[in-house]
């Protein structure tokens, strides 16, 4: 597929150190290219906006909170709708794509997207393209109208459907180029923007009037720069029925433990926040944080500690914790999808033999419930919080589309929705820094310990800047999880 250049990011910069990370527009490879006044100041709907329009100039700082002597730090430009625009109405032919895993809230993005290009900017030809990408060149594609899409954020999954893989970047800017297609919106994780930059690349090779737009979509909320992804609150809430559930099992018999497996490969947001959020979870375990299992101090002795002070615990675990234990139990081969992503052992059920053999062997019996919620999890439809943040998610993608911006994803940055580079949110995964005060709060609620000796406790302190060093300034964005707490924000 290729990776992408760093030809996606223009940098600007000003007084104090200012410096604005700038996205990709139609106009720097076809500069000859005629604007049009926005058709939504003839909307009804926004005829009692005191402001259509965002100010060119407005921008998004990445980094909130700052100390007197440090320096303005990195921007990015503000979403929002512009005065002029670079499509006439008449003249979008726009497509819509899904590509990797489910998430709750595909739906509410697509069928947004739809009504917002059709009830704001009066656009009619929108195609949804069928089954990931290669459904540019393998498959039919799907009419969109919002009669077409008005109930699909009622149900969950992808109404257009998906895949992963199949990303032929030549076959998919031909598909686009012979179906007159001028704007795509891409909805997918890391591997899907990545691949969503390299077909602008080509788009703007081939100097065509193409306006390739990115929502990046992951549920485990492991998207850097952004404050957070969609379906991320959907996911925490729905975990909450199986935390319950493992709890009212493990309350109603001796020694009885509930097992949880919830989703995060590489991240633990979803088990941190649902944990702290339930208050029924005795121990958490995350990819983040690494765990042992016999001896002092491991996960053994503390189940049978809490089980000799309580009768009962409940453990959640995420899907890519421990994988190192599973990997040197089980001896297994490194094994792919058609993304690229690592194939992950059952970590859950292979804990639950653990556990179960270890007490046998203690003759001390227990009484484990295992519970793997993931695929119900993401097959469901997204709750309010998610519904309102697709809307604003989709129709930021569609205003920076009409006024010409391309090569972007789009996403809340601070609370304020901003165009930022494909290769800003592709560089890297979001994780749960263990060092700062979200996960001591989790250890705190739980009570648990942190299953890391002192020489790693030493080692990962070590890596971050001291307090003093993260308030002047310079390194504390650097720092920022999407979610969890920021040293620097506090």
């Amino acid at each position: 597929m290729g990776n992408p250049g760093d030809t996606q990011m223009k940098l600007a910069t000003g007084e104090g150190g200012y410096v604005l990370e700038d996205v990709p527009h139609l106009t720097d490879y076809l500069p000859d290219l005629p604007s049009y006044p926005n058709p939504l100041q003839d909307n009804p709907a926004y005829s009692a906006v005191k402001q259509y329009f965002v100010n060119d100039d407005d921008t998004v700082t990445q980094k909130i909170v700052v100390h007197k002597d440090s320096t303005r730090g990195v921007h990015f430009r503000r979403a929002g709708p512009r005065q002029r625009v670079y499509f006439e109405s008449d003249e979008v032919h726009a497509c819509i794509v899904t590509c990797g895993g489910l998430c709750p809230g595909l739906n509410t993005v697509i069928r947004e997207i739809v009504c917002g290009l059709c009830h704001m900017y009066g656009v009619k030809k929108i195609l949804g393209i069928d089954g990931g990408y290669r459904g540019f060149y393998s498959k039919n594609t799907v009419t969109l109208t919002p009669k077409v899409v008005n109930d699909i954020h009622k149900r969950g999954g992808t109404v257009l459907g998906t895949s992963r893989g199949g990303h032929d970047t030549s076959k998919i800017v031909d598909s686009i180029q012979d179906r007159g297609i001028n704007q795509v919106y891409i909805l997918g994780g890391d591997g899907t923007q990545r691949g969503a930059a390299v077909i602008f690349e080509e788009i703007r090779r081939r100097g065509l009037k193409v306006a390739v737009a990115g929502i990046p979509k992951t549920i485990d909320n492991d998207i850097p720069v952004i404050d957070k992804s969609f379906g991320f609150d959907t996911a925490v809430e729905e975990a909450q029925r199986a935390i319950n559930a493992a709890h009212v099992e493990s309350l109603s018999i001796e020694n009885g433990v509930g097992l949880v497996k919830l989703m995060g490969r590489y991240s633990g947001f979803i088990a941190m926040y649902a944990t702290l959020a339930s208050r029924d979870v005795d121990c958490c375990l995350i990819p983040e944080s690494p765990f042992y299992l016999e001896g002092s101090g491991g996960l053994y002795e503390y189940i049978e500690k809490r089980l000799k002070e309580n009768g009962h615990m409940v453990i959640v675990i995420a899907e890519g914790a421990g994988q190192d234990l599973v990997s040197e139990s089980l001896q297994s081969m490194d094994q792919q999808d058609a993304s690229g992503n690592k194939l992950l052992q059952d970590v859950g059920l292979w804990i639950s033999h653990g556990i179960k053999d270890h007490f046998a062997k203690k003759k001390m019996p227990i009484n484990l419930k295992y519970i793997d919620p993931t695929y119900m999890i993401r097959a469901i439809p997204s709750i309010a919080s998610d519904n309102v943040y697709c809307t604003l998610l989709a129709h930021s993608a569609v205003h920076g589309a009409m006024a010409g911006y391309t090569g972007f994803t789009v996403g809340p940055v601070n609370g304020r929705h901003a165009y930022i580079p494909f290769n800003r949110i592709t560089e890297k995964q979001n994780k749960v820094v263990i060092t700062d005060r979200m996960w001591a709060r989790l250890l705190s609620s739980t009570n648990q310990p942190s299953f890391l000796n002192p020489k790693d406790i030493a080692e990962a302190k070590e890596e971050k800047q001291p307090a003093t060093g993260l308030l002047d300034g310079e390194n504390c964005k650097d720092k920022k999880s999407n979610t969890e707490e920021d040293p620097c924000m506090v």
